[in-house]
């Protein structure tokens, strides 16, 4: 399986019990013989930081040296660039309302179906950084106003994060 076999849709999803919502999701994704992966992207620098992260997941998965046991928690590993459960926890979901990206990998009708029913597509530009955006992907990632300023400005703030996202290959 490659990033390019995974579906990725926007959605809204409205969540009252995480632990429930998970098992959920855990148990559509054993039936339909497909990975679930949920990101929140308000903590994600677009599509391409999705992508990257499920590349690197699979790549992982694929060579057998995933850092833990399950590929959808792999990937928000790589999502956050830390090696950290509890960091890489927080690129998922959280109680309340969470504007996501739904991953299916590979990509399964039914699944998507059944996912339809709990949460609703969003046509909102989610690859926008905004100024309070990129103040929050500068925390998240330790990204100082120096490396800001050597990359060229704000604008490259995606691509300062995809390196984290890939130099955490190197910290293994």
């Amino acid at each position: 399986m490659q990033a390019s076999d995974c579906g990725i849709r926007q959605v809204t999803l409205d969540i009252d019990d995480v632990d429930r919502f998970l098992e959920t999701v855990r148990s559509l994704g054993e039936r339909t013989r497909t990975h679930i992966i949920i990101f929140n992207s308000e903590m994600m620098a677009g599509k391409k930081h999705v992508l990257s992260a499920l590349s690197h997941a699979i790549r992982a998965d694929t060579e057998e040296r995933r850092i833990s046991n399950r590929l959808e928690m792999e990937a928000l590993l790589y999502a956050s660039g830390s090696r950290q459960c509890i960091n890489g926890m927080k690129f998922g979901i959280h109680t309340g309302t969470n504007r996501s990206y739904l991953c299916l990998c590979p990509w399964n009708d039914l699944a998507w179906s059944e996912l339809s029913k709990i949460s609703t597509p969003c046509s909102d530009d989610y690859d926008t950084i905004s100024s309070k955006k990129a103040g929050i992907l500068m925390d998240l990632f330790e990204i100082t106003p120096a490396e800001i300023d050597a990359a060229g400005g704000i604008q490259r703030i995606q691509d300062l994060v995809l390196e984290r996202v890939a130099l955490l290959d190197a910290y293994r």
